[in-house]
């Protein structure tokens, strides 16, 4: 049934503006729509709808993530855009942030500015 439909995403936020600057200017997803109350971005096939709240406390866990294609070449362009990617204690990641899982996918994480987890996943090649 909804197979086939498109998905949306939820992101809560503090400060739009704030949230607008990295989702658009440092992320670089397009912006659809703005109002008081949201923005929207476009991201690949998801439409990712970052809505005002007011006393939000972020989930320890990733809410939000993307599938790419070389996770490694990605890296260095977030780094240069002033994103610190993550360190999880108990986690064996490598001297990039980066956590190979025991089927060889590669994980690398980060916070936006209202300290959402988002993750970047590259799936191994079989």
């Amino acid at each position: 049934m909804l197979d086939a439909a498109e998905s949306v995403a939820f992101l809560p936020s503090e400060d739009l503006e704030r949230s607008n600057r990295f989702f658009g200017d440092i992320l670089g997803l397009p912006l659809v729509s703005r109002s008081a109350f949201a923005s929207v971005f476009r991201c690949g096939l998801t439409t990712l709808r970052v809505t005002k709240v007011d006393g939000f406390r972020p989930q320890p866990f990733t809410v939000f993530g993307w599938i790419v294609a070389d996770l490694r070449s990605e890296l260095p362009q977030l780094q240069e855009r002033g994103i610190d990617l993550l360190r999880y204690d108990g986690l064996k990641q490598d001297d990039q942030h980066v956590w190979t899982t025991p089927s060889g996918d590669i994980v690398a994480w980060f916070r936006d500015p209202d300290e959402n987890v988002l993750s970047l996943t590259e799936f191994a090649r079989n």
